[in-house]
């Protein structure tokens, strides 16, 4: 199915609640279109995290779950999602992502370990729980990091603040 991964932990990392000013399926459409944008970008490290390893550059791999795997969010996968939730919304939307690390020395990229987590998107009326699973690797982004980088991501794909981070609720 679509959106769900069958096989997503049980054991969660860090839990983190939004609130929301749109419609679930706008809300999902955004969410497609920034994962979309990450994947086909770099960051430094510095602007996600820190204290953090200086001089590291920072790619994103997001895809979102179809049953037992994962599809990248590539343009097409990015044009299906979108044409699906023309007619339907997910409940959950379940994300694979690899965070690749690279430090730069003069202009050479050394490649370091990677990070993958799970993520679930939970959607209930104007509340968003992200749910963050980290599977292995150094863990140079934290869940927490995460959550909050996605969200700002999310928020800059559109004219207003989609997402308000809830302290509890």
């Amino acid at each position: 199915m679509l959106g769900f991964y069958e096989n997503f932990p049980q054991t969660i990392h860090k839990t983190a609640p939004f609130s929301f000013s749109i419609s679930i399926k706008n809300l999902q459409k955004v969410i497609t279109q920034a994962f979309h944008m990450v994947n086909k970008d770099s960051f430094e490290l510095d602007n996600i995290t820190f204290p953090s390893i200086p001089k590291c550059k920072v790619a994103f791999e997001l895809g979102i779950a179809d049953t037992d795997k994962f599809k990248y969010l590539d343009d097409e996968e990015k044009d299906e999602i979108i044409r699906f939730l023309k007619k339907n919304t997910f409940q959950v939307i379940d994300a694979f992502c690899v965070i690749r690390y690279y430090k730069i020395n003069n202009e050479k990229k050394t490649p370091l370990k990677f990070d993958y987590y799970l993520i679930r998107f939970l959607f209930n009326k104007k509340i968003m729980e992200m749910e963050i699973f980290h599977e292995r690797g150094p863990r140079y982004v934290s869940p927490e990091d995460v959550a909050s980088f996605l969200s700002e991501k999310v928020n800059g794909n559109s004219v207003k603040k989609i997402l308000k981070r809830l302290e509890s609720f």
